[in-house]
Parts: C-alpha cells; structure tokens; sequence
C-alpha cells in the first residue's frame, strides 16, 4: 500500500488483484469504517461479493452513524457529521456509490451540487443572555501569549507530546478565547484531551482556519447521516450480493503468532444465545472495528431519563472484544484499549434530539438563526453555542437542514442539542443534564433562546424531547501514545487489519468520517496488495499559503502593520519586507493579507 496524491492515481482503475477469486473476508461491525473496507473490497479488490461477510450484532446497520425514528421514543440523533472538501478518500469512495435518490448520478454528486447551491455559514456563532449575540464576530481574540502557546504545539514533535494533555500546553491566554470556544464546541474536546490530538487537527485542517468562526468551511449533507451515507452504501453492496449477517456478535479473533507471522485464525460468535466458530485459512481476511465511541449509549424520552446504572469503566461490548484481541499481543501490538475506555468521567457528553413544530418556539429560532427552518436550506449552519452556559452545562445547539427524515412531518423541526459538561447543573434547571429527562433538557434550551420562563414548561410539553447519554463519545481523544492504537495492519499480518477510530494511520485525525472510510481503504488496499494509491491526507500543512493565511487569521484578519508590535519586532518585520521585495514571496505575504 502507498500514498499519493493528483488525479493521475486517483482516476485510475486498478487490475484485478491475484487469487481474489479464492479469498473471503469476515468483516466485525456494521458501521462507517467496515461498510467502507466491503466496497472497496468489491469495487477495488473485485472479490465476489458473496464472499464478503458482514458480522453486526444489532439488527440494523450503521453502528455511530446513526438517525432513527423509535416507535413509542420519536426521533434520535445521537450526533452529526461535519464534512469537509479533502476528504480525500470519502469522496473516492462515494463518487462510485449510486444516489438512492437520484437516479444516474452519485452520492458525491448530490452532495456536491446541494452544497454549491446552498453554502453552508453561520450568522449566530453564540449567545448569551437568553438569546442574545455573544458578538463574537468572527474573532479568535487570542493574545500574543496564547497564539505563540498554539504555534509551540504546532512544531513540537510527536513523540513529546505523548500522554500529554492540551492543558500541558495551552494557558488561559488560549483556553478563554474565542478560538477555544469555537474550536472546543466544534470538534468537542475537552481540556485535558490529548494534547497530540490537538496538534494533529490543528495541522489537519490549517487549510480552514478561516472558516473556524462562522462554519464556512463545512459541509453537510442532505438528510441525516444514516439516510445520506450509510444506507446509499448498503444498497451498493447489496447490488454485489454482499452477505449481511444481523444478531451475529463477535466476541473474539483468535490468532496464530510467531516471530515472522501473525495469522487470524478463527472467529468466535454468539447467535440466537449460540456460541460457535468460524474457521479461517490465509485467504480469510479479517477486518476488525476495534472500540465504539457510542457503545453502551443510555437513552431517554420525554417523561424518563436514561438509566446509567450499568455503566461502569471499561464495560462494554466493543471494548470487550478489543481487549480480547489484545490480551493475545506478543508486544502490544493490538493496542491498549484500557486507555481509552478506563475512565468514563473523563470521555463522556449528552445530547438530545427535540422535535418543535410551535410557531412561537420557530419565532425564537428564527430570531436567533435568522433563517426560517422550514425552508429547506442552511439554517443554524452549524452549532450556536449558549456562551453564558460554558460553567454550566455548556449547552450547544443546531438546526440541519430540515427535513432531517425522509419520513418527518413537513411542519416539524429537528433540534440537536448536546452538552459537554454533564455533571454541572443548568442556568435554568438545577441540575445534571445526565439525570434529566428530554422534558427537563428542552426547558433549558427553550430558557437559552428566550422564552419567557413562566412559559417554558407549557412549550416544553408542546416538544417530543429524546435524549443519549455516551459514556464513550470522547475516548479517542484521551491522552495518549502512538502504541495506544493498532496499526491498521499491524507488522506480520497476513490476513487481518483494524478499522475505525481506534486503528491508527499517519496524519489523519479521528473523529471524523474521513478517518473512518480511509482505515478501510487503508486495510483492503494492503491485505489484497491492490496496484493503485490511496490518496494521502491533505497536505495543507505543507502550503506556505495556507500557513500564512492562517497566521492572518488567527490574528483577526490584521496586516503585520496593524500588529501591538514591540520597536524590536517592527524592525525584523521591516528587514523582511525589505529582503523579500520584488520577489515572489511578496507576493505570498501580500496575497494572504499579513502584507499591505
């Protein structure tokens, strides 16, 4: 397997890989990253489809990417995908994948046509007071300390950062900016997540930067994640006769390991109560999702909040199954799962999913949004974050485009909000968002947009509120080394790879729907030997224009000359200009806005 970039490789059909035909593959887990390694076993490998099995132990595909509609709960969303242009192998992936909507043209056509005629921006990044502009107005407001704290992280190696928190490096010159706020609420860390993570995102997406304030660097898709990407993909893998096994749970890979090879060896399952045996030979190839981020997620309604009494550190299904594999390691190569799920205090955040269809409640969100809802278009164009609520719970929320459902009622919105603190008590309702119920949550959002409190419970019953609690959503971002996480074909491998958050490739970040569907690519191009490139992380963090756009906006969008520089920094900059004069590197700092 290798890395390129250029539409040269990317255009190109790969031969059919050697003995294909006299292969299988076992693939554990239903969700993004192993729905991905089965395409590109079909399309790109060119196995028969009937030789691809998929191994789901719930009843229906999807695993995080989820949206559902539950008779007798209403709708839940227990998260939402933010997408982005270099996502290089989402849309290698998906320009091959039919729209289930529109016939003739791809999923990756659909999205990028809606996308370009419906850009996605903010114009409410905060509030405060009861729905009033924070008027952050599209800063960072980062001091001169706190931006050199960002640059320090940014060049300091990987391996220094190791089981480092961002509070090992960031002072409250940055963690009481608008740039934390922007970046803690987006991407949903939290102060004492890896400080390795951090760098990785920071150098991930240095490209938008510029985009971070009011979201134009997003895209999203039409409906919610499930309808939009996961089941366009089933009905593609369907079509190659894909075996899909449902109620079927993994509980271990047993391998064979030597000092020149590993092999996996059989899979252990459980069906209909019945433990048994798939035997496998070197030509069964094994795709592992190690870990879920919401495994042993807690629902709640309206009326009930969720049970958390069965959550414990460490327990869970996936977490089971990983730390199965890797108590078989002969040096730690499958990864240490402890560090991740060990801590649940640590890893967790709620959200709930609120259906409105009160014209007074609309009112209030458009007063907030500036946009109606039921329009149809951008509405939010990401998430209000309730500033004044960043002690409390730290209550965010967004409106999608609306339907979210294909099967929502036309007059109905679909709210999801989500907060970070689950343990602290609200402005509005006094207590821990993880013991209220989806009534208790809508009445501290209904409090936050504005309506008059003597009426918030009235227009809280008029809502249906869902509500999840994840004990498990933020586990990738825990402190960490690169031994933490299995390589995805780990050295030796002869017929076995991780895929999802869990595995770990170079450069990439986790968390994101990219880092899912290139693990996938990443395992089926290695283990089938597949002649063609997989395409590298963008590289923006090499681009001398994109860094020097981002130093322009990381300081409001202010020129070196509008800068509190000192009489000895004005002089360096002077020697600069005058050095680099009538060269193109003018016209770089010129063209990023740092030069007048």
């Amino acid at each position: 397997m290798y890395y390129s970039s250029g539409n040269y490789e990317a255009f190109a059909r790969p031969k059919k890989p050697a003995d294909v035909d006299k292969k299988s593959a076992y693939i554990v887990g239903s969700g993004l990253a192993a729905l991905s390694a089965a395409c590109f076993l079909v399309r790109d490998g060119q196995m028969k489809g009937k030789n691809v099995h998929i191994l789901e132990k719930d009843s229906i595909p999807g695993g995080a990417c989820d949206g559902y509609l539950y008779d007798g709960l209403g709708y839940v969303m227990r998260g939402g995908r933010e997408m982005d242009n270099h996502f290089e192998c989402m849309w290698d992936l998906f320009h091959s994948i039919p729209s289930i909507e529109t016939e003739g043209v791809s999923v990756l056509d659909e999205y990028y046509w809606l996308n370009k005629e419906d850009p996605n921006y903010s114009l409410m990044r905060a509030t405060m007071n009861r729905g009033e502009d924070a008027h952050t107005d599209k800063k960072f407001a980062i001091s001169d300390k706190g931006a050199m704290e960002i640059m320090h992280l940014f060049f300091t190696p990987d391996e220094e950062l190791y089981d480092k928190k961002i509070t090992d490096y960031f002072s409250d010159e940055v963690l009481n900016s608008n740039f934390w706020l922007y970046w803690r609420t987006m991407f949903a860390f939290e102060n004492w997540h890896s400080a390795l993570e951090m760098k990785l995102y920071i150098k991930r997406f240095i490209h938008h930067i510029g985009g971070l304030p009011d979201f134009t660097a997003l895209r999203f898709t039409k409906y919610n994640q499930y309808e939009s990407m996961i089941l366009p993909m089933i009905e593609y893998l369907k079509k190659f006769d894909v075996q899909f096994h449902y109620g079927t749970k993994v509980e271990n890979v047993k391998f064979e390991i030597s000092d020149y090879k590993k092999v996996a060896k059989s899979i252990i399952i459980t069906k209909d109560g019945e433990e048994s045996s798939i035997d496998l030979t070197e030509n069964d190839l094994v795709f592992i999702t190690n870990g879920c981020c919401t495994d042993t997620s807690c629902y709640g309604d309206q009326n009930n909040a969720p049970d958390l009494s069965k959550i414990k550190n460490g327990n869970g299904e996936s977490w089971d199954l990983w730390k199965n594999i890797a108590s078989q390691a002969s040096n730690g190569e499958f990864g240490n799962p402890d560090k991740f799920c060990g801590n649940v205090d640590l890893t967790n955040w709620m959200s709930a999913t609120i259906e409105v269809s009160d014209e007074n409640i609309i009112k209030h969100i458009i007063n907030i949004c500036k946009r109606d809802p039921r329009k149809g278009k951008v509405t939010t164009g990401g998430i209000v974050t309730v500033k004044d609520s960043t002690e409390n719970w730290y209550l965010s929320w967004t409106i999608n485009r609306q339907p979210q459902f294909k099967s929502q009622n036309k007059n109905s919105v679909l709210v999801w909000v989500y907060a970070l603190n689950t343990t602290k008590p609200g402005n509005f309702i006094e207590k821990a968002i993880k013991t209220c119920t989806g009534k208790e949550i809508c009445e501290e959002w209904l409090y936050h947009i504005g309506i008059p409190t003597n009426e918030i419970e009235k227009y809280a019953d008029k809502c249906n509120t869902t509500t999840c609690y994840m004990p498990y959503i933020n586990a990738f971002f825990q402190p960490r080394e690169e031994k933490d996480r299995p390589l995805v074909v780990p050295k030796e491998s002869i017929n076995f790879a991780f895929v999802g958050q869990f595995a770990e490739t170079p450069r990439d970040t986790i968390f994101t729907t990219e880092y899912s569907i290139r693990t996938g690519m990443e395992a089926v191009y290695t283990l089938l030997k597949i002649d063609r490139a997989v395409p590298e992380v963008w590289g923006s963090k090499y681009d001398v224009r994109e860094l020097l756009k981002a130093c322009y906006y990381a300081v409001d969008k202010k020129s070196v000359d509008e800068l509190p520089l000192t009489f000895a920094e004005k002089q360096a900059i002077k020697i600069v200009e005058k050095k680099i004069k009538g060269t193109d590197l003018e016209i770089l700092f010129k063209e990023s806005g740092l030069f007048k």
